[in-house]
């Protein structure tokens, strides 16, 4: 089952590669819920989310989005548990995205073409 997550990116999407050469990339999105309380919009408290996308995707995200950038993201959130170093029992929570764009709610967005090879 998939779920949505829309928010405004923290920072600009940190590319890396696996050791078999799978882009990945993770974006830090920090959602802020919107309440009408009588004829007042009223803002949440914001919560901040890792959001990860894979492959060519991740490279297209990490050439299109920017810090600031409002984002849409459809997929499903993966719980991570390990051990660290410490010998402690860390977990975390991402969302694994199969599909991440740019909104265009409150702005335009520049269409970038990828040059042929």
């Amino acid at each position: 089952m998939s779920e949505s997550l829309i928010g405004n990116l923290t920072a600009d999407p940190e590319l890396r590669f696996t050791p078999n050469g799978k882009a990945v990339a993770t974006l830090r999105v920090a959602v802020t819920p919107r309440t009408k309380q009588g004829e007042k919009w009223v803002d949440g408290e914001t919560s901040f989310h890792d959001v990860v996308v894979w492959q060519q995707q991740a490279e297209n995200a990490n050439d299109s989005l920017r810090k600031g950038d409002r984002v849409l993201a459809i997929g499903r959130w993966k719980e991570r548990s390990w051990e660290g170093k410490d010998g402690e029992e860390h977990t975390s929570r991402e969302f694994v995205a199969d599909e991440i764009g740019p909104s265009v709610k409150f702005r335009t967005v520049k269409i970038l073409e990828k040059a042929s090879t």
